[in-house]
């Protein structure tokens, strides 16, 4: 096993342990957050510490957290204990440069939509408006704010409630849903860095089977204790809703390319390109294929 750094954040900096914090929790969605404070001026910040929580309501949290250089906090916590509402836009590869530019701690009264070349759209349910180039656009209702401390770098959980939402018809799927992949969206990585949802970086992962998977735990020893596939490849085969039965087997022991591993006289050769075969058919979505193959082996 690998060596383990133990950390208890009561003996570490603040600054260190944020930066722990933020590399290892990624990627993170970003919250590109409009308020307007008591006299209607507006404020438009980015924040990572952002998910979406609950569907029924529909509910998101982000969190505009104290400053750990000197525990002042942000327009956007000040905003929404004035004006309790918001609009969370959504960030994608086309505007990340500009919203990183929103993120620059302008003077109180600066409107960051001007600042990073943002188009401002009026809201039809709240007071701040939203960003013409995002996306989606979620209209919200705050209601709670949840103050997690009062030191610098504790968090301000923003509990807000969607009213309305805002999407672009240009990402949507032929069904009427969001296309993942014409989103494009980032996420927040540690330090300056970002990552991109899109080309290669997306792949698709079967969701586990509504009859339940027959399980890793059901898998040959030999395929458990693989040196060639992966823990990846393992739960791909365990999401599998049944073992393949003698005539699927037999059908790839058929293929003349297992035919020739077959007769390998070396059994730990014969096993190591047994897995790289069944490794490949994986790869190429053949489930059902590669976990008769692993079969055939034994």
């Amino acid at each position: 096993m690998d060596k383990i750094i133990t950390i208890d954040p009561a003996n570490t900096t603040v600054p260190q342990l944020h930066g722990y914090l933020i590399s290892a929790v990624a990627p993170r969605p970003i919250a590109f957050a409009s308020t307007v404070d008591q006299d209607g001026k507006v404020n438009l910040s980015p924040f990572s510490f952002f998910n979406v929580f609950s569907a029924n309501p529909p509910v998101m949290i982000f969190s505009p957290a104290r400053r750990g250089r000197d525990n002042t906090t942000k327009h956007t916590y000040e905003n929404i204990k004035a004006v309790p509402e918001t609009v969370i836009n959504i960030v994608n590869y086309p505007m990340v440069e500009q919203t990183s530019l929103a993120s620059t701690e302008y003077d109180r009264g600066t409107n960051e939509f001007q600042k990073a070349g943002f188009t401002e759209v009026a809201s039809k349910k709240v007071k701040p408006p939203r960003v013409g180039e995002a996306p989606v656009s979620f209209e919200c209702k705050v209601d709670q704010v949840i103050e997690l401390g009062n030191e610098g770098g504790a968090g301000n959980l923003i509990i807000a409630r969607v009213v309305l939402l805002h999407i672009q018809e240009k990402y949507l799927s032929a069904n009427g849903g969001l296309d993942t992949t014409k989103l494009d969206l980032v996420g927040r990585m540690g330090a300056n860095w970002y990552c991109r949802a899109s080309d290669k970086a997306l792949f698709e992962i079967p969701k586990p089977q509504a009859s339940k998977g027959i399980g890793v735990d059901k898998l040959p020893a030999s395929v458990q204790n693989s040196t060639v596939l992966t823990g990846n490849n393992l739960g791909r085969l365990g999401n599998a809703p049944s073992l393949p039965g003698a005539e699927a087997i037999e059908k790839v022991k058929a293929l003349p390319e297992v035919q020739h591993l077959l007769r390998q006289t070396d059994p730990l050769l014969k096993q190591k390109e047994l897995h790289l075969l069944a490794k490949k058919f994986l790869e190429a979505g053949e489930t059902d294929k590669a976990l008769a193959l692993l079969l055939a082996e034994s």
